[in-house]
């Protein structure tokens, strides 16, 4: 048995096709939805991120900001700058793109963020929403997979799902977001023992370490849902992610393959909290 997979980029393009549409409506009305996106320091990786986000707000129709700011700059020049769109009306989601410079406090910087524009999901007073339930904002990786699974049927109530890995941008908002859709959820991480003893009894596993080949094909249980959120390079230099493609494909039911998965849901999520945000707005100034 082959696995089917979950196409992420037709995903994506129909979910940008609704937001286009919520935009064009939006701008109509005079509240053209606005994304603020800063950048501090010259990382390559984070350039790209920036660049694709901009672009996908140009496309869909949203007013963006691009914030490309020194090195150099100090925690309180970042903070005011933050400070400054938090005020400004016109800007609906802000963005301060990760890793920042060694000498920023980063935890700083993102509870500087107006919780109503932290399209990121990353504030504490979010964070807390969503571990209560009542997400304001999802945190655009972990929202964009459960968009995957609503869009192929997967059935999360009563399923037993296991999280690899406990970051607070996918690992542990991907374990609430599962847990308040009814699943049983098991966060697996570096220190877990016989992390295959859990896995082997899963109908879903999402693995999110940054770690290669973490994932066999003898530790997924036949017919699994098996999501690959993992971004590294293999030996050659391509894209990979953290399951051994090759291997579970003949395992599980359904999987993601990386790249075209979840990448480019990540960002068409960010798309969707920024639209929430700016008719929140546009529904409070009605």
């Amino acid at each position: 048995m082959t696995a089917q997979l979950i196409d992420g980029i037709a995903l994506s393009k129909q979910i940008r096709a609704d937001v286009a549409q919520r935009a064009a409506a939006l701008t109509a009305r005079g509240h053209q939805p606005g994304l603020a996106v800063v950048l501090v320091g010259e990382n390559p990786a984070s350039q790209v991120y920036v660049r694709n986000k901009i672009k996908a707000c140009e496309d869909n129709g949203f007013h963006s900001i691009c914030d490309r700011l020194p090195a150099d700059l100090t925690e309180e020049a970042l903070l005011q700058r933050v400070d400054e769109l938090n005020r400004d009306p016109k800007v609906h989601g802000i963005l301060v793109q990760l890793p920042l410079p060694k000498h920023i406090d980063a935890h700083k910087v993102i509870e500087s963020i107006a919780p109503e524009k932290d399209v990121d999901g990353f504030h504490i007073a979010n964070a807390g929403a969503l571990m209560t339930g009542q997400p304001l904002f999802r945190p655009c990786t972990p929202y964009g997979v459960m968009k995957m699974f609503e869009a192929y049927g997967v059935e999360l109530a009563g399923a037993n799902a296991v999280v690899i890995g406990r970051s607070n941008i996918v690992g542990k908002p991907m374990a609430m977001l599962l847990v308040n859709a009814g699943a049983t959820v098991t966060i697996c991480n570096s220190k877990t023992r016989d992390m295959g003893a859990f896995t082997r009894a899963a109908d879903i596993v999402i693995a999110a370490t940054g770690q290669r080949n973490l994932l066999t094909a003898d530790m997924v249980k036949p017919g699994a849902t098996v999501i690959d959120v993992g971004m590294n390079r293999n030996d050659e230099g391509k894209l990979c992610g953290d399951v051994d493609f090759d291997g579970v494909k003949e395992v599980a039911g359904l999987i993601t393959p990386v790249p075209g998965g979840v990448g480019p849901m990540t960002i068409t999520m960010l798309l969707v909290n920024t639209i929430e945000s700016a008719e929140r707005t546009a529904s409070a100034a009605a």
